[in-house]
């Protein structure tokens, strides 16, 4: 049977752990990781975003994932931790369980960008 949006995304939020926004802050500030902020150029360029994180547009995450791919990126490491984040959480989730699919072994759904600011991560 087909899969609805509602149900990828049941199964991303059953697999990828969340973290709230206090929790990203403060793992954020140990460093260590990989944030990656997978929101689109625009509401990248009509809001900012977190320092130092990487930003691939969702469209584009499994390209810049893929070692064999030519548009790698090595910020992307199988074991290193990565921190996703959206406008809302729900791309995260379902970002997250790509990468897991893919063979990360540490992706956390951090959530929104906004919310994200509010408690505390500096921007750019």
């Amino acid at each position: 049977m087909p899969k609805t949006s509602k149900d990828l995304l049941a199964e991303a939020n059953a697999t990828v752990q969340k973290l709230s926004p206090a929790e990203a802050a403060a793992r954020i500030g140990q460093g260590g990781v990989l944030v990656l902020d997978i929101r689109d150029s625009a509401e990248l360029q009509a809001a900012g975003k977190l320092e130092g994180a990487l930003h691939v547009p969702r469209g584009s995450l499994e390209f810049k994932a893929d070692p064999e791919n030519p548009m790698y990126d090595p910020a992307f490491q199988k074991d290193r931790p990565i921190l996703i984040h959206c406008a809302a959480g729900g791309r995260a989730a379902l970002a997250g369980k790509t990468l897991q699919d893919m063979g990360y072994t540490n992706v956390v759904n951090i959530g929104g960008f906004k919310d994200l600011v509010e408690a505390g991560v500096p921007t750019e």
